[in-house]
């Protein structure tokens, strides 16, 4: 069974720092394509990042502009999103994905096959 787990959520002060992760487990995921997506309070889901397999190749959504950092350790089966200079409009589920299917946009949620049960992202002062 494939399971991808995220970690590392949590209530972080605006300007501030986090790091989150997901292992993959259940499959070898170190020759897929891995990625994040959240989804805010009343918003629909939206990309975020996309890693190729050797993590060469890293794809970012707009609005990350450099504060966002997709990278992977294929030993551990697992995938990082470093995050920046946090703003309140960061709060939002954060979703990993897996294994891109083709046919859409990697931007696209219909083009990931495997999904994380998300982790919690809340930025307040």
């Amino acid at each position: 069974q494939v399971q991808l787990i995220e970690s590392g959520g949590g209530l972080v002060q605006p300007g501030g720092s986090l790091r989150l992760s997901c292992a993959a487990s259940g499959r070898t995921f170190s020759n897929k394509n891995m990625g994040w997506f959240r989804q805010a309070p009343g918003k629909e889901r939206e990309f975020t990042a996309s890693i190729s397999p050797s993590g060469r190749i890293q794809q970012y959504a707009d609005f990350v502009k450099g504060r966002f950092t997709i990278s992977r350790d294929n030993a551990q089966n697992t995938v990082y999103l470093q995050i920046n200079t946090l703003k309140t409009e960061d709060t939002a589920v954060y979703y990993c994905v897996g294994r891109y299917r083709g046919g859409d946009s990697k931007s696209s949620s219909r083009a990931w096959e495997y999904w994380g049960q998300g982790t919690q992202v809340t930025i307040s002062s």
